[in-house]
């Protein structure tokens, strides 16, 4: 599969369920257009963006985050995931806040996020999250033709069209939920 996400040898999920967190696979069983999605192995002491990027020559344009948060109002609690570019930020304390309607949003802790997940900590993929949970997804990240993003295990990442989360159960496709990054020093 030719995707043109740098120096990666990109297989059909399918052929390699190996590579996938099992609410992935699963998920992906039962999508239509998964087709379209591929799965790449990678060394998992590169699987932080930056550091993928670098390796594995795919652009920060291209590889997206997705960000496990904690949203709060009242006595109510749940979780939620942001789906941005690795070049951006999420808007947690703004616009995240607002969509999600919370008095106050954080970053999930890392114990309970991969817990409820099934998920590898810093590979949580949208793909096979629980179905109560809201996935905000940047708009920026949806008109991308193809990205890498998490697997769900940090040995691998997927591979597929941006507009395929766009599908995904529970999914807002945001404008503006990310600001570009800037560099602070």
């Amino acid at each position: 599969m030719e995707m043109g996400l740098g120096d990666l040898e990109i297989k059909p999920w399918g052929d390699r369920t190996d590579l996938l967190a099992d609410p992935v696979a699963k998920m992906l069983a039962r999508l239509v257009g998964a087709d379209n999605v591929g799965v790449t192995q990678i060394d998992p002491e590169v699987s932080d963006t930056t550091a993928f990027c670098e390796r594995y020559g795919t652009r920060p344009d291209q590889a997206a985050n997705c960000i496990v948060l904690e949203a709060k109002r009242g006595d109510r609690t749940w979780f939620a995931a942001c789906v941005v570019l690795a070049h951006t930020q999420a808007d947690v304390n703004g616009l995240v806040r607002r969509t999600l309607d919370a008095r106050h949003v954080s970053f999930a802790p890392m114990e309970q996020a991969v817990s409820i997940t099934g998920m590898e900590y810093g590979a949580i993929t949208p793909v096979g999250l629980p179905q109560d949970w809201v996935i905000l997804v940047d708009k920026r990240v949806v008109d991308t033709p193809h990205i890498i993003l998490g697997s769900g295990l940090r040995t691998s990442k997927l591979a597929l069209p941006g507009s395929f989360l766009a599908s995904l159960l529970n999914v807002q496709v945001v404008e503006g939920l990310a600001k570009e990054r800037t560099s602070s020093g």
